[in-house]
C-alpha cells in the first residue's frame, strides 16, 4: 500500500459559544434574562450595571437591519436541530461527520473554541373553572382599591394564611386547639381546601406506630375542634374537604328560602348531576319542584368554588411587556420597554488595569473579559432581534391595531423569516414568552399568528378574527336558545368564511366557552 500526503478543502459548521450564548439568550423570557444577568454579573467581575443605557459594542449592531449571511443562516437552521448540552461535543460531532464524507485533516474543536472566545486578541473595551364557577364574584374588601397600581397590590399582598391567622388572633382556644388551628391553617392549598384528611395529618403528627394510638386519636379530636373553627372564617367555604363541602359552607350564609334548602339537597347529591344540569334526575333526588330546582342552579353558580383563589400573589399573573406599541399621527410607533432592558458595562478599572499589566492576567482573564464583551453584545442584539420582529408585526398587522382582533388577518412564522432574512426557527424563539403592549392589551408575540381559513371570494380569514367572531356570536346570543356548534358554523358560512362544525367544537374550546347545553339559562 502506498502512502502519501494529500491536500482537500472541505466546510462544516460548528456552533462557536458565543453563537451559542446568543442562541439561548433569545429564547429566554424576561424574567429568565433577568436571572442569567444576575448569574453573569456573580460570575463575571469584569461585568457590572449602569444607571444608564450601556453603549453599544463594537461588533457591528449599526447594521442589523442588514440582511442575515447565508452562513449565518444555515448556523440557525442547524442550531433548531442541536441539542444544547456541551458546546465541545456538539462540534466534535460536527467534525466527526465532515470526516466520515471527506478525508479532511480533524481539527481540534476545543482549539477552534478557544480561538473563537479570544476574538481579535484585544482587551480594549468600546466606549461608555368551570363556566358556573368562574364568575362568582369575591367579597369586596374594605376600601377600594380600584385606583391602585398592580405592582402595588404585589408589594402590598396578604396570603390567605396570613389573613386566616389575623382572623385567629380574636379566638380564645386553649394551647392546643390554637396550635392545632394553626396547623390546618397553613395545611390549606392556594383554593382554600383541606386536601389531607385529619386522621392522615394527626398520622403524620404523631406517628403511625401502634403505642402512639392514643397519641393520635387526642390530636384527631383537636383538629375537629379546629376544622369546625376554620369552617367558621372568611372567606366562606375555607377549610372545605371537597367541593360539594365548600358549596355548601357558603349556601349556610345565605337567607334561609326554598331554593337556599334546595341548593344544600343539590350539594348532597353526585357532583356529575350538577356539572350535566341533569334537572328531571335532580327533582326526582331532592323533592322539590321543577322551578325550584333551576333556581337552585342558578343560586349555586353565583357561588365561589375556589374561595382562596383571591388571595393568590398577584405578582405571578403581573406580565411586563417587552415592547410598546402606541398610537402616533402617522401610524404605530414600536419601541422596547426600557424597563426590562439589563443596563450592563465592562468594568473600567478592571480592564484597564488588565491592559496596562498585559500578559501578567495571563488567558483566564482575557477570555473572562471577552465574554463579558460577547454578553453585553448578545443581549443587545437579542433585544435588537426582538424590536425588528415587532416591528414586522405590526407593518403587517395594522387592522388589529386599529379595528382590534376581528381585523387580524392569517399570518406565518416563516412570512416575517422571508422579509426579515432569518431563520423560522429564529423567529419562533422570538416570540415566545415576549409580550407586546397594544392598545386592547398585552398579547404574546405568538398571538399575532395564525391560520389561514378559506373564504368565499377566494381569499384567507385567520384563525384568531374568526375566534374572535365566534366570540362576538356566543355574547350575543339568547340565553334561552344558546347557538350550537352547528348553528355558528353555518353563521361564518353567512360572513363568507369555511369553517366546519368541528373545527368550530375546537376554536369554542380553545375560548373556554361551555357547549350550548350548558350556556342555556336555567329560568
Amino acid at each position: 500500500m502506498k502512502q502519501g500526503l494529500s491536500l482537500r478543502v472541505s466546510q462544516h459548521l460548528a456552533l462557536t459559544p458565543q453563537l451559542q450564548q446568543s442562541i439561548r439568550l433569545l429564547q429566554l423570557s424576561t424574567l429568565e434574562l433577568s436571572q442569567e444577568v444576575e448569574q453573569m454579573l456573580d460570575e463575571n467581575p469584569f461585568l457590572e450595571q449602569s444607571e444608564d443605557s450601556a453603549a453599544r459594542e463594537d461588533f457591528g449592531l449599526d447594521q442589523v437591519d442588514s440582511p442575515v449571511s447565508q452562513e449565518a443562516q444555515e448556523f440557525e437552521s442547524v442550531a433548531e436541530f442541536t441539542p444544547s448540552h456541551d458546546s465541545t461535543s456538539s462540534s466534535q460531532s460536527t467534525s466527526e461527520n465532515s470526516n466520515d464524507n471527506d478525508s479532511t485533516p480533524e481539527i481540534s474543536s476545543e482549539a477552534k473554541l478557544e480561538e473563537s472566545w479570544d476574538g481579535d486578541g484585544t482587551v480594549e473595551t468600546s466606549a461608555d373553572d368551570g363556566e358556573w364557577g368562574g364568575d362568582a364574584q369575591p367579597r369586596k374588601n374594605n376600601g377600594d382599591d380600584s385606583d391602585a397600581d398592580a405592582s402595588d397590590l404585589a408589594r402590598s399582598h396578604e396570603s390567605l394564611q396570613d389573613h386566616l391567622h389575623r382572623q385567629a388572633l380574636s379566638l380564645r382556644l386553649s394551647e392546643e386547639d390554637r396550635a392545632a388551628l394553626y396547623f390546618l391553617i397553613e395545611s390549606l392549598n392556594d383554593d382554600g381546601y383541606l386536601e389531607d384528611s385529619l386522621s392522615s395529618l394527626a398520622a403524620g403528627l404523631a406517628g403511625a406506630e401502634p403505642e402512639q394510638l392514643e397519641d393520635r386519636e387526642d390530636l384527631e379530636q383537636h383538629f375537629t375542634i379546629a376544622l369546625k373553627l376554620l369552617q367558621h372564617m372568611e372567606p366562606a367555604g375555607v377549610g372545605a374537604r371537597h367541593l360539594a363541602e365548600c358549596l355548601s359552607l357558603q349556601l349556610l350564609e345565605c337567607e334561609s328560602s326554598q331554593a337556599v334548602s334546595a341548593a344544600k339537597a343539590i350539594c348532597r347529591q353526585p357532583m356529575e348531576l350538577l356539572a350535566k344540569r341533569d334537572i328531571k334526575r335532580l327533582v326526582h333526588l331532592c323533592g322539590f319542584p321543577d322551578a325550584v330546582i333551576r333556581a337552585a342552579i342558578a343560586l349555586i353558580a353565583r357561588l365561589d368554588p375556589k374561595p382562596g383563589r383571591r388571595f393568590i400573589n398577584v405578582e405571578r399573573n403581573l406580565i411586563v411587556p417587552d415592547v410598546l406599541v402606541t398610537k402616533v399621527a402617522k401610524g404605530f410607533k414600536v419601541a422596547l420597554n426600557s424597563d426590562v432592558m439589563p443596563r450592563l458595562r465592562v468594568h473600567d478599572i478592571y480592564a484597564n488595569a488588565l491592559k496596562q499589566h498585559k500578559g501578567q492576567g495571563g488567558p483566564a482573564l482575557t477570555q473572562r473579559l471577552q465574554e463579558a464583551r460577547w454578553f453585553i453584545k448578545n443581549i443587545q442584539q437579542r433585544f435588537d432581534t426582538i424590536l425588528r420582529v415587532s416591528t414586522a408585526i405590526v407593518e403587517r398587522q395594522k387592522n388589529f391595531f386599529t379595528h382590534g382582533e376581528l381585523a387580524m388577518r392569517p399570518l406565518v412564522l416563516r412570512e416575517i423569516a422571508d422579509e426579515l432574512g432569518l431563520h423560522e426557527s429564529t423567529i419562533s424563539r422570538v416570540t415566545t414568552a415576549k409580550y407586546m403592549s397594544t392598545p386592547f392589551g398585552t398579547f404574546e408575540l405568538k398571538y399575532f399568528f395564525g391560520s389561514a381559513l378559506g373564504t368565499e371570494t377566494g381569499g384567507n380569514a385567520s384563525s384568531t378574527a374568526v375566534r374572535a367572531l365566534i366570540k362576538q356570536f356566543v355574547s350575543s346570543e339568547s340565553l334561552k336558545k344558546p347557538l350550537s356548534d352547528n348553528q355558528i358554523s353555518e353563521m361564518l358560512k353567512e360572513q363568507g368564511i369555511e369553517c366546519a362544525r368541528r373545527t368550530v367544537a375546537k376554536y369554542r374550546e380553545a375560548l373556554r366557552i361551555a357547549p350550548a347545553s350548558l350556556r342555556k339559562a336555567l329560568t
